[in-house]
């Protein structure tokens, strides 16, 4: 590894994910000297267009949002200096049951083979340390997030290379407490039902199951700047309604669980590169 930086590759779906879920390692690692790399896979033209115009309403271009997106990753990105930014510009899928899931050119129709092979290249190129994406399910159930757990994992056989391998999550203690501050912010906010709430509950994982917490609270400022750079979708970005200190104080340690690793560093762990440098 002498010749050539440690490399951090973040895989993700959308413009503005790679803010919510990664934003403070991107900014940390960056900070420290570390190569970033990120992937993102689709477009988002499935977004909200300008005046939260949304998928099939008057005035929602779906060209027009892509290109607008695009410009608005490129604007995180250089919030968070992620040094190099790959688009696979799949067609993005929407939410789950959309008939766009099905349109031709969207990323989950199209097959794993071919967006883990494109996925293996700049995995050969970049030869990432440490590579981060989401869990089986996209976190949430977002058809895009879990083709980009697919294709991930798929490239990763596809290469030699054996890279540390993370997927992003949340404790349950935070989710508790991200529930709390909404109900601060939006007081009218109606209880949800037993089966919404339920599914809720199933996001993210037990405290003591997630193997690596890492403080990127002294970043959270430009991780907040990244996500307002996705100026179009803050309708749908609630944490920009808390401003930056209560930001800061949710959103200023980033889980995740370590699935691949040939480094034997020991977990729980607070540190991505723990065992590498």
């Amino acid at each position: 590894m002498a010749d050539r930086p440690l490399t951090l590759m973040a895989v993700h779906a959308h413009p503005d994910d790679e803010a919510t879920g990664t934003g403070g390692v991107l900014a940390r690692y960056a900070a420290e000297g570390i190569r970033t790399v990120l992937v993102t896979c689709t477009d988002g033209r499935c977004g909200d267009g300008p005046g939260g115009a949304k998928p099939g309403d008057p005035g929602h271009d779906p060209a027009a949002v892509a290109l607008m997106r695009r410009r608005e990753l490129e604007a995180s990105c250089d919030v968070l200096k992620v040094g190099d930014l790959e688009m696979l510009d799949y067609a993005d899928s929407g939410m789950m049951g959309w008939p766009s899931n099905d349109a031709p050119g969207s990323f989950w129709r199209t097959p794993v083979e071919e967006g883990a092979a494109r996925l293996a290249e700049l995995m050969r190129h970049y030869r990432p340390d440490v590579v981060v994406t989401y869990d089986e399910n996209g976190f949430y159930g977002h058809p895009d997030h879990i083709q980009a757990h697919r294709i991930t994992m798929a490239a990763l056989e596809m290469t030699e290379q054996a890279p540390k391998v993370y997927w992003t999550t949340m404790p349950h203690s935070g989710m508790r407490r991200f529930g709390e501050i909404m109900r601060e912010f939006q007081e009218d906010m109606p209880e949800p039902d037993p089966a919404e709430a339920a599914a809720l509950a199933e996001i993210g994982l037990p405290d003591d199951e997630i193997s690596t917490w890492v403080d990127t609270t002294a970043f959270a400022g430009q991780k907040f700047d990244a996500l307002a750079a996705h100026a179009s979708q803050g309708e749908n970005i609630f944490f920009l309604k808390m401003g930056k200190e209560r930001f800061a104080e949710l959103m200023g340690t980033e889980t995740f669980v370590r699935v691949k690793d040939s480094t034997g560093a020991a977990v729980p762990e607070n540190d991505l590169f723990a065992g590498l440098r």
